[in-house]
């Protein structure tokens, strides 16, 4: 007599959360930013940290970039608070303090991995994709590296797990820019932006929240 496969729970333990968010309100705040960002980078030299390549401007621009960029830091403070408890679980409200800046890439510019000190959440938000969503050769994904390293993926690296999450185990998690994405991640996950392929410029705000 046959029995039941066994009942079994799922625990996902040591989760590391990346939340993305497509904002339907990009393009107004993409129009807005384009023309704010293209003067500052004609008018303020590099303030280079991880770039191969491009211009990164200094981390203040929810001082020079006006009411996009307060708006843009109040929809990732609001999402950092949604994501964020206590360790009972109980929500939690902070002010979060931020530093925030723009990079914009041209062809062959990327950012080598890095992670970012002294935050809890950073994020990117996406001003100008450069083509990427119709051309994905065109590169410019942004780029996670398994905390847990290749551990997981050194004995058999066909397998994965079957979980959410499960399948880049051991492996890079990337994701594709799109004009209006924003994409956070806890701040002390390493990461890189591939090299873009393009033509164009690839324009991004990249930010930290902390305490």
């Amino acid at each position: 007599m046959s029995q039941a496969p066994p009942v079994f729970e799922t625990v996902a333990a040591f989760a590391t959360p990346i939340l993305i968010a497509d904002l339907p309100d990009g393009p107004q705040l993409n129009a807005a930013l384009i023309p704010v960002l293209a003067k500052r980078e004609a008018e303020q030299p590099n303030e280079p940290h991880s770039t191969l390549g491009g211009w990164q401007s200094t981390w203040d621009l929810d001082k020079w970039a006006g009411v996009p960029a307060i708006k843009l830091l109040a929809i990732a403070r609001n999402i950092a608070n949604r994501s964020t408890s206590d360790r009972e679980g109980n929500a939690v409200t902070i002010a979060w303090k931020a530093n925030i800046w723009a990079n914009i890439n041209r062809g062959g510019h990327g950012n080598e991995f890095h992670s970012h000190p002294g935050s809890y959440w950073s994020g990117v938000y996406y001003v100008d994709d450069g083509g990427i969503p119709a051309d994905p050769s065109l590169g410019g994904e942004l780029e996670f590296m398994d905390p847990r390293g290749p551990a997981p993926a050194m004995y058999a690296p066909y397998l994965a797990f079957s979980l959410p999450g499960g399948l880049s185990v051991g492996t890079n998690q990337t994701i594709s820019p799109r004009a209006g994405r924003l994409v956070m991640f806890p701040s002390w996950v390493l990461h890189q932006v591939r090299p873009y392929r393009g033509t164009a410029q690839r324009i991004s705000i990249a930010f930290n929240l902390s305490l």
